[in-house]
């Protein structure tokens, strides 16, 4: 085994410290000593950092393999990239080998799934990025690998949805598109050669970026499916949402913008025309306006080059009807 590799876990919080502490308690026995977790709040406004900090003191430390925890406060919400970016410079500053980004709303119930992705990071030094299998809370899976659609502006988790016991899938590491930053393990050359994460999305598809960005300079991504971890999904933006809506259309069509030719650049932007005319569609027959209104307000924001955080509230302060 090679614990030698001294790995960061970073753990991003916002306005999640209820998650964040079962997070750090399922890490806290985890079957990798020669790791450190930085927790990173995000400019919660809730009492997160209480939480997080009365668990670090009173709960974490016993029983645990003295795995040191240090918690970095940003002023304000910088977004899921700039986040953790704040802990990755922290973790390459202090002699980081590996870095895991892992979701405060995860709970690592395989104590060696770190030891598993380590394993298959070091068989090979073209293996850049890393992930596990990742089950809903009720045993559905979440994410089993990545797939990346250019021309129709979309990343998707293959077996989304699909029960532990359908999901039909050899259990080989193998290489895929991307890995999620729900649980995204990255060695610190990789980081070195391709810089932190794009901050400028803000929040979603900035994962995808960084994985395209280390495939171009010859890296794989793989994903490990009998390494497991359980996910709390979209705890912080919840699916449907308003800024769920909005950052997946206009995030997804900068991602296609970017990482194609100009003739295919042609077809994202005929797509987009597409869904702005099918949103107008709705708005005309009554149908999920609100989604419609801020559908058409990230392709309009994507034309216009608007990238990094953008508050719905001056449209909507709440779930958008269906």
């Amino acid at each position: 085994m090679t614990m030698t590799n001294k790995v960061f876990i970073i753990v991003l919080n916002y306005n999640g410290g209820k998650f964040t502490k079962n997070c750090l308690l399922s890490l806290k026995d985890i079957n990798y000593s020669n790791c450190f977790i930085l927790v990173v709040d995000n400019g919660s406004s809730d009492n997160s950092l209480n939480i997080i900090e009365n668990v670090v003191e009173k709960e974490f430390y016993q029983g645990s393999k003295n795995i040191p925890v240090k918690i970095i406060e940003n002023k304000k919400n910088l977004g899921f990239a700039g986040g953790n970016n704040r802990g990755i410079e922290y973790a390459l500053k202090n002699g980081a080998d590996y870095i895991l980004l892992l979701n405060n709303d995860t709970i690592c119930q395989d104590k060696d799934f770190l030891n598993k992705m380590i394993e298959v990071g070091e068989r090979n030094g073209r293996i850049g990025i890393v992930g596990p299998r990742i089950y809903f809370d009720d045993g559905k899976i979440w994410f089993a690998g990545g797939k990346i659609n250019f021309l129709k502006t979309k990343a998707w988790h293959i077996g989304y949805g699909e029960s532990k016991n359908s999901f039909l899938e050899s259990g080989f590491a193998k290489e895929v598109d991307y890995i999620t930053g729900c649980c995204l393990l990255i060695k610190k050359e990789i980081v070195n050669k391709i810089g932190l994460m794009p901050e400028d999305y803000f929040l979603y598809y900035e994962d995808v970026q960084w994985c395209i960005n280390a495939r171009k300079c010859g890296y794989k991504c793989v994903y490990v499916p009998y390494a497991f971890i359980y996910h709390n999904a979209s705890s912080t933006a919840k699916e449907f949402s308003s800024p769920y809506i909005y950052y997946h259309t206009r995030n997804g069509l900068i991602l296609g913008w970017r990482n194609n030719n100009w003739i295919l650049r042609i077809i994202v932007i005929l797509f987009s025309f597409w869904i702005l005319l099918k949103q107008i569609i709705k708005l005309i027959i009554g149908y999920k306006k609100d989604w419609a209104k801020i559908i058409i307000r990230g392709v309009f924001d994507f034309y216009r080059g608007k990238t990094g955080e953008f508050s719905l509230r001056v449209l909507y302060s709440t779930k958008p009807r269906g």
